[in-house]
């Protein structure tokens, strides 16, 4: 299966392919296209070139595209989530709930198509403003780079392409390197859904290679990506003057105060640390379990992991499989030794079968181990004790990140203190810090990013304010 890139509404061939593995089982799957910097150059002047009939396009023909595009996916379905198990190693039930949250992001993009409008300002509550009418409107910045990941290569696509063409904007895109068939998918799909040639390009291949020239040429206006801190800051430090949206790192952590009742919450807990093989930026990676609920919470967050089913991806039954890489798989095991060497304890887990890490809990890591201080982004998760909430709080704000945490707590006031003190972009209270749906604004604070998608929020990040005043 050979497969093309995607530029100014059709197939283009590159001057190079290269195979691409499944994660879990090693069996080469397709053939992708690897551009060069002449077809990069190339999408950006389609780009370019569909940019003035897309800013020209009305609210309700762009909303329309969308909501058929939701329509296609939606017929579509069973296929997507089957594309995403296979490249992704993602188990398909994970799979079909990312789909179904692709359809939902790009209904809300097209509802949020009709709604981008400004404000009138009250000119003479300044004196000499006297005599003015003036109000503001939103307008599209024009040709939008936009770098994804793995995890979701569906969803998190849609987070940047939906608000992009809701707000009149033309897109490059370059997906992840090992999930480049779902964008293939919508490429296809948009143009079935009627969007003008040009207005989304896919370029597959060399990070390094197409990120560069997306992220340093003129006619892009706005970089949106989702990735590492390293890449981030590094795409933030070439693109001059252009906008920049991060979403980036995180160790989300989640604090359990005494009084919580652990049945309830503990199965969603171990879905929160152990979904996708950890590989979720906002993933439960530490757990500070108040001293009086410890032993309890331990004892049955251990049975519950080691109820969860481990195997093939295509198997709807898997809950847990393959990392997206063998060299990821060996690193979340040599983090599992350094926490060990500083005095932690495996409760369960810590080996692997193929590309498949066990599900693995540690009880009291130190706070300089990697696994505490760093993205672990596998099936890892600590557990440590905490003699107070107020401790547990200072320990979660002891990170270089600041994406989501969660609190359990039957006190309001803990609860209020809690959402004010911790310095991350968002806050669960009684649910874990992996909970996001996708129409609420998304970010982080320090080494997690700038910005916020989300896809309101995503539209006014993709579009610019203009200030438009009347003398009478």
């Amino acid at each position: 299966m050979k497969k093309h890139l995607f530029i100014e509404g059709r197939w283009v061939e590159a001057g190079e392919y290269r195979p691409l593995f499944s994660p879990y089982s090693g069996e080469q799957i397709a053939e992708i296209a690897y551009a060069g910097a002449a077809e990069v150059q190339y999408a950006l002047e389609a780009a370019e070139r569909a940019r003035p009939s897309m800013a020209r396009m009305p609210a309700h023909e762009r909303a329309a595209i969308l909501e058929r595009l939701a329509a296609l996916i939606s017929e579509r379905a069973d296929e997507c989530a089957g594309i995403i198990a296979l490249e992704a190693a993602k188990p398909l039930k994970t799979a079909r709930l990312e789909v179904e949250r692709t359809i939902a992001t790009y209904k809300f993009a097209a509802e949020e198509a009709k709604r981008i409008h400004g404000e009138t300002i009250p000119m003479d509550a300044a004196p000499g403003g006297e005599g003015r009418v003036a109000y503001t409107i939103r307008q599209p910045l024009g040709v939008i780079a936009a770098i994804t990941p793995f995890n979701f290569p569906m969803n998190l696509v849609a987070h940047k392409v939906g608000p992009a063409l809701a707000a009149g904007n033309t897109i490059v895109l370059k997906p992840a390197g090992q999930t480049p068939l779902s964008a293939l998918l919508l490429a296809e799909l948009l143009q079935q859904a009627g969007l003008p040639a040009g207005a989304l390009n896919v370029v597959t291949g060399s990070g390094s290679v197409i990120g560069d020239k997306l992220v340093t040429d003129a006619r892009v206006k706005a970089v949106t990506f989702t990735g590492s801190p390293e890449v981030g800051i590094a795409i933030r430090s070439k693109a001059g003057l252009k906008k920049v949206i991060l979403e980036l790192g995180s160790n989300s952590a989640l604090i359990v105060d005494q009084g919580t009742d652990v049945d309830s919450m503990i199965a969603r807990a171990v879905t929160g640390a152990f979904s996708y093989a950890g590989q979720v930026c906002i993933s439960i990676q530490r757990i500070y379990v108040h001293e009086q609920q410890f032993d309890e919470f331990v004892g049955k967050f251990v049975k519950q992991t080691e109820q969860l089913q481990l195997g093939n991806p295509l198997d709807p039954k898997t809950d847990v499989s393959a990392v997206i890489a063998p060299h990821e798989a060996l690193r979340a095991l040599e983090w599992i030794a350094d926490a060990e060497q500083s005095g932690a304890v495996v409760a369960t887990g810590n080996k692997k079968e193929g590309n498949v890490v066990h599900p693995t809990v540690l009880l009291h890591v130190a706070a300089a181990s990697s696994i505490s201080c760093r993205e672990a982004f596998a099936p890892v998760v600590m557990i440590n004790k905490i003699a107070s909430v107020e401790e547990g709080i200072a320990l979660v704000n002891d990170s270089r990140y600041g994406l989501q945490a969660g609190i359990y707590t039957q006190n309001i006031r803990t609860a209020f203190a809690a959402a004010e003190a911790l310095e991350v972009g968002g806050v669960m209270i009684n649910d874990i810090p992996t909970f996001r749906v996708d129409h609420m604004p998304y970010g982080g604070v320090k080494e997690s990013g700038t910005g916020r998608e989300g896809v309101k929020y995503a539209v006014e990040e993709l579009t610019e304010l203009k200030l438009i005043c009347f003398k009478k």
